[in-house]
């Protein structure tokens, strides 16, 4: 009777531990969350879990060189054409929304269902930055929820300008390929600054699979996307940030 009782003590204390253990896990991730973020409000990220995880690809592969480039610039010194072109392909209402385009989720669903394969997708750019930035790319329930926290945080703290310029630095644009800077130089020898509109939408146009397209190179359906875009640019005219 008295090994009944201490089994069932020492388990509700396992289970009181676990519990407690776990708030603290969660108290700790999420100050540390809080605090990165408003520390990357100022000091650029140095590298991000996808820049990590792409090296360690690229080790244990047999035809892939490992390679890391990148080269950090400021939202002055990028072409207003590739703003311009990310939003109009990316998130078109990424000036008026708070960090979630519900309206955006909701037509991606019906296409979606309508065409019977994912063909859309509703994430903001600030939710591919939070992404980009602090979290890995394989889609689970986990990492979306995450993301969700962290679009919150950055939407609070961070103005749209900053959440540009962290995007445009840090998204990939090829094989060890990130930011809009080195891919610029690498695709068109040229500065992001200097950037044409067709080499923007181009740029563009190779999102969200920059592993398999070219934008130097482009494919017919590269070439006939960047059109779309172009086109797009053109109707949402010049961009404030």
């Amino acid at each position: 009777m008295k090994s009944d009782k201490k089994t069932n003590k020492n388990g509700k204390f396992s289970i009181k531990k676990f519990f407690k253990i776990l708030g603290i896990v969660f108290l700790c991730y999420i100050t540390f969350t809080v605090l990165i973020t408003a520390l990357y409000r100022f000091v650029n990220p140095p590298i991000t879990i996808l820049m990590v995880q792409r090296c360690i690809e690229q080790t244990f592969s047999s035809d892939r060189e490992v390679r890391l480039k990148k080269d950090w610039v400021k939202l002055e010194d990028i072409s207003p054409n590739i703003v311009r072109a990310v939003i109009a392909t990316e998130d078109n209402n990424f000036l008026k929304h708070k960090g979630f385009d519900f309206k955006a989720i909701e037509n991606a669903k019906k296409t979606n269902e309508r065409t019977g394969k994912k063909v859309l997708g509703g994430s903001t750019i600030t939710q591919q930055t939070a992404k980009n930035v602090f979290l890995w790319i394989q889609k689970s329930y986990i990492r979306k929820g995450l993301e969700a926290w962290h679009t919150i945080l950055m939407e609070l703290w961070w103005p749209k300008s900053r959440i540009m310029e962290v995007y445009l630095n840090v998204i990939e644009f090829g094989d060890g390929i990130y930011g809009v800077e080195v891919a610029s130089m690498y695709y068109f020898h040229k500065h992001a600054s200097e950037l044409s509109k067709r080499e923007a939408a181009l740029l563009t146009a190779v999102l969200p699979n920059p592993l398999h397209r070219n934008p130097a190179n482009p494919s017919r359906k590269v070439q006939r996307r960047a059109d779309m875009i172009q086109r797009r640019m053109n109707i949402i005219g010049r961009i404030r940030l």
